[in-house]
């Protein structure tokens, strides 16, 4: 494969209509000749991490954690946690550097510290990911399904998930919703 989509963002495009990824944002973890995987990063479940914490039997006292919201990340594996966050120099027992300043880390030491003074100073949870075959989302894209733009760590990690899908297309000088009316426009 000459180019990979690691680091980048998937815009759905508003004709996509399928329920898991209609008007997501989706942050590219792994692409390769094999395939795929990503997290959806602007869908926020009822799920509020401090329960999901407790659920687990892990003690983690800090406050934001009441009010901060556990992410659907994708379709596949919807049990499996993982966190992205920003702290390069961690010492977690399973880690991946996706960029300079983007960590995926899917070990539950993280959340013992996650929102602490201890933990990265960016990060969210998603339970769940998106994954593609090979292929497959190389012909995704040849279907407009998709926009493409790298990703942005100000996007990521400070931009409200209800905003995100805007937000990215904009990075690409893109009205969003010009997009949907002229695709609904010639139906």
């Amino acid at each position: 494969m000459d180019s990979t989509l690691q680091n980048h963002f998937l815009i759905a495009m508003p004709s996509l209509a399928d329920a898991f990824f209609h008007r997501s944002v989706i942050y590219i973890c792994e692409h390769d000749e094999n395939g795929a995987m990503g997290l959806i990063i602007n869908r926020p479940t009822k799920v509020m991490l401090k329960e999901l914490l407790g659920h687990l039997r892990i003690s983690n006292e800090a406050k934001t954690l009441e009010d901060t919201p556990v992410r659907f990340g994708g379709p596949v594996q919807k049990g499996q946690g993982m966190v992205i966050h920003d702290q390069l120099e961690s010492n977690w027992k399973s880690s991946l550097p996706l960029s300079n300043d983007i960590v995926l880390t899917t070990s539950t030491d993280i959340l013992e510290v996650i929102g602490t003074d201890q933990g990265p100073r960016n990060a969210f949870v998603t339970l769940g990911y998106a994954g593609w075959t090979a292929g497959q989302l190389e012909e995704e894209l040849m279907e407009n399904s998709w926009l493409t733009v790298p990703a942005s760590h100000e996007l990521l990690f400070s931009t409200p998930a209800e905003q995100q899908w805007v937000e990215a297309a904009k990075i690409l000088g893109v009205n969003i919703h010009l997009i949907a009316n002229a695709s609904e426009n010639k139906q």
